[in-house]
């Protein structure tokens, strides 16, 4: 039995589903259109931005990579994003992290419109996450809403089930951790100054990852029944400069039920839940006009 959580799959069969709502949307004068805001020229941001257009106009959105320079003043930066905000006829936007140093401490959640984040990180969105949402009323964090995508189309339980998250940024751990209590899983968040992190890993149904070290989870975080599923978060590269995850795949894959791969695995789901958050965008813009 294969045992990789493999995104390809999961998206070859919501890709049909997405663009069939995005053709009616159109078919009612709305065209799903997403802005993009990159500013400067980190390579990985260029890569990852064009990547989530590609997905996007794939489905039959519109979407446009808006690119600043990298010595953008704040009040231009803030007064660029207002503008796109303030648009109609923009469904969703988000500003493509990380900034250049002058605007780092830029909350960037709280500039974009409760409506239009597709991010899922505006505060509304993170109280109404808070208060048990599972993106009915709400647009909710990619990451996470791409993991329990994962895992709920290979038929993973999470009722009942402990969930053993490391990490606790405000980009997946701590959202990851209310959304998995939203789906009735029992969570415990750990992180650099968790004491005796491998009692905890080894006493968990899921382990999911986010902590940004190569190939740190090992065999020896897992316990011995080989009944664990383990979701990988990090984009890392070895000391051969190879992409891989948090967790060692080749020295852990023996000792599990189920793992998601780096690559192949929970970085397109984000970009699907993104495509998703869009459409669900879209068509509350729909349903106001309408009203």
């Amino acid at each position: 039995m294969d045992k990789l959580l493999k995104s390809k799959p999961v998206i070859e069969k919501k890709i049909a589903s997405l663009s069939s709502k995005c053709l009616e949307l159109k078919e009612n004068d709305i065209t799903p259109t997403m802005k993009v805001i990159l500013v400067g020229k980190n390579p990985a941001s260029i890569i990852y931005t064009r990547n989530k257009k590609k997905f996007m106009e794939k489905m039959g959105a519109n979407c446009e990579i808006i690119s600043l320079p990298e010595n953008l003043s704040e009040k231009e930066f803030l007064s660029k994003v207002n503008d796109i905000c303030s648009n109609h006829l923009v469904h969703g936007c988000f500003v493509q992290l990380p900034l250049p140093k002058q605007l780092s401490h830029i909350d960037v959640g709280g500039l974009i419109p409760a409506e239009k984040d597709v991010d899922g990180l505006n505060p509304i969105n993170l109280y109404r996450l808070a208060r048990g949402s599972k993106g009915e009323r709400s647009l909710l964090p990619c990451t996470p809403m791409g993991i329990i995508t994962l895992m709920q189309d290979y038929g993973v339980e999470l009722e009942g089930k402990n969930v053993v998250i490391i990490g606790r940024s405000m980009i997946v751990g701590r959202p990851m951790g209310l959304l998995l209590l939203n789906h009735n899983a029992t969570v415990s968040i750990c992180h650099s100054k968790t004491k005796n992190l491998k009692d905890h890993t080894k006493s968990a149904d899921i382990i999911i990852s986010a902590i940004g070290k190569a190939n740190f989870i090992t065999r020896d975080f897992l316990n011995d029944k080989g009944n664990q599923i383990l979701i990988d978060v990090g984009m890392n590269h070895d000391e051969n400069n190879k992409l891989c995850g948090d967790i060692d795949l080749n020295d852990v894959l023996d000792s599990c039920a189920k793992i998601s791969p780096v690559p192949g695995g929970v970085g397109p789901m984000t970009i699907l839940s993104l495509a998703e958050n869009l459409i669900s965008a879209a068509s509350r813009a729909s349903r106001n006009i309408k009203s």
